[in-house]
């Protein structure tokens, strides 16, 4: 028991020896960590002072760099100024300079006017003085001539105006006699033009035509053949020939379409042969159409040959006979082409020979006064000018080029067959049954042409030239652009198809012009 006691106090005691030891050991070590500690902390705030002094030293140096860079800037700027004021100086020296240089002019020039205003009054008054004794001497140099002639000046100026008048008398009658001569030489000229202008003929048969030809059937089953399949017959016909094919309740017939009488002429001569033949399909269609549209040239130059034999005409080109042909297949208002140039051209004849004139170059005029309307291609040109130009490029005398050229006054006539050609194309339009149209119907139908154009916004003016075949609408450019214009064209042109008949086709032509006009003064 006394052993454990002893052992058990022996142990408290090691352990309080060895909790002793070890506060001894930790307080040694621990003044030691703060020993270093601190002279860590003193090499740190020596560090951290040097790394102050460069950074201060780097900080000012940049100052200084930026300083001087900003004074540079500055004298720069000094100097800019100082040089753009001493321009303004030396500018406003030589204004100064030039200010008084024209004040000593104009103070020089006042004196010089003075000097001249001084002169130009004493030379004014040197005048009246010459002018008084002029009147003076006037009229003493007057009482010796009425002494010396025994007159009074009313009476001399009396017997002098005598004189003169019988003077002007004489001279007016020779120049009366002048007159008159000249006039009985252009008498016989002025006297043809009046009976040209006065003569009426009547005229033969004329062929009326319209824009579609009626191809009659036998029976209404073929219509089904020359539609074909799906349609493609007749899209071939319509392909080939350039002609619209309208196949509707009409019984046995079918109706042609196109304002070109030649292609007409043709889609009715191949569907004849084709409804003759049986075979109608598209390779037989193109097939027919071809030889159709070879045998019609030759046929359109056999008509013309016909003619110009007819007529008596020689030496006419061969382009020329050819369009005389094509005639045959062209009316102008109902009036067949080639009978009107036919009727023209023997009246032209017949009034050239009752006036003297060359018969036979009056009759070849009147007959090609009218070729300009059966082009082979289109012309911006009117058919009178176009024709003139063709007659000209196949070597037609310049006589009937004009003539040709000038039937619408759109040139100068300068050959007297030109108004026989005029007077005798109006007589065979204007003879009674000769065209469809009346005036009273033509003149309405202009009007209503113009009158649509007018109705749209932003134009101005609206005329209708060439025999209403063609629509002039100037319009404001102010109001309308250039793309507005197409537009306006476009819709004018479908207005005119919808509402309106006419005869051929209509162009439309929208003119938008900006004038810029000023005047100087």
């Amino acid at each position: 028991m006394e052993l454990n006691v002893l052992s058990i106090i022996v142990g408290v005691v090691g352990i309080v020896v060895g909790i002793i030891a070890g506060k001894f050991v930790f307080a040694a070590n621990t003044k030691k960590q703060i020993e270093d500690a601190e002279a860590q902390a003193q090499k740190m705030i020596a560090d951290a002072q040097t790394t102050s002094e460069t950074l201060k030293k780097e900080k000012l140096l940049e100052a200084k760099e930026k300083f001087v860079q900003l004074q540079a800037e500055h004298d720069k700027v000094v100097l800019e100024k100082n040089k753009k004021i001493n321009e303004s100086e030396t500018r406003a020296r030589q204004k100064e300079q030039s200010l008084s240089q024209k004040l000593e002019n104009l103070e020089k020039q006042s004196k010089e006017n003075e000097a001249i205003k001084e002169n130009l009054n004493r030379q004014i008054e040197v005048v009246n003085q010459k002018r008084t004794e002029l009147e003076k001497h006037q009229e003493e140099h007057i009482r010796r001539l009425e002494k010396i002639s025994a007159l009074t000046a009313d009476e001399a100026k009396a017997q002098l105006l005598e004189t003169l008048k019988h003077e002007a008398q004489s001279q007016a009658l020779s120049i009366q006699q002048e007159i008159i001569e000249d006039a009985k030489v252009k008498a016989n000229k002025e006297a043809r033009k009046i009976v040209i202008q006065t003569i009426q003929r009547t005229a033969a048969e004329q062929t009326i035509e319209n824009t579609v030809t009626v191809f009659n059937l036998e029976t209404d089953e073929i219509k089904g053949q020359i539609i074909g399949r799906e349609g493609r017959n007749i899209r071939a016909i319509e392909a080939a020939t350039g002609v619209d094919l309208i196949v509707d309740d009409t019984p046995e017939a079918i109706v042609l379409s196109s304002f070109d009488p030649l292609r007409r002429e043709v889609a009715r001569l191949a569907l004849q042969r084709l409804v003759t033949d049986g075979r109608i399909h598209p390779a037989r269609i193109e097939e027919v159409v071809e030889k159709t549209r070879k045998q019609l040239e030759e046929q359109v130059l056999e008509i013309g040959e016909r003619t110009v034999i007819e007529l008596g005409i020689h030496g006419l080109h061969k382009e020329l006979v050819r369009m005389v042909g094509r005639m045959r297949f062209r009316s102008s208002y109902g009036q067949n082409l080639l009978m009107h140039s036919r009727e023209t051209a023997n009246l032209c004849a017949t009034m050239a020979a009752e006036l003297g004139l060359n018969p036979k170059l009056a009759k070849r005029a009147g007959l090609l006064h009218d070729i300009g309307k059966v082009p082979d291609e289109e012309s911006e040109l009117s058919h009178a000018l176009f024709g003139a130009r063709l007659a000209e490029k196949y070597g037609e005398n310049p006589a009937v080029v004009n003539a040709i050229g000038a039937h619408h006054d759109e040139i100068e006539m300068q050959y007297v067959i030109s108004p026989i050609v005029q007077a005798c194309d109006a007589i065979s339009g204007a003879r009674p049954g000769a065209r469809r149209e009346i005036m009273q119907q033509y003149l309405q139908r202009i009007k209503e042409l113009e009158n649509i154009a007018l109705a749209y916004p932003g134009v101005e003016k609206a005329y209708a030239i060439q025999a209403g075949r063609e629509l002039r609408v100037i319009a404001e450019a102010d109001k309308l652009s250039d793309t507005d214009s197409e537009k306006l064209s476009f819709e004018i042109a479908q207005k005119i198809q919808t509402e309106m008949t006419y005869p051929g086709q209509i162009k439309v032509t929208v003119i938008r012009e900006k004038r810029a006009v000023n005047v100087a003064r």
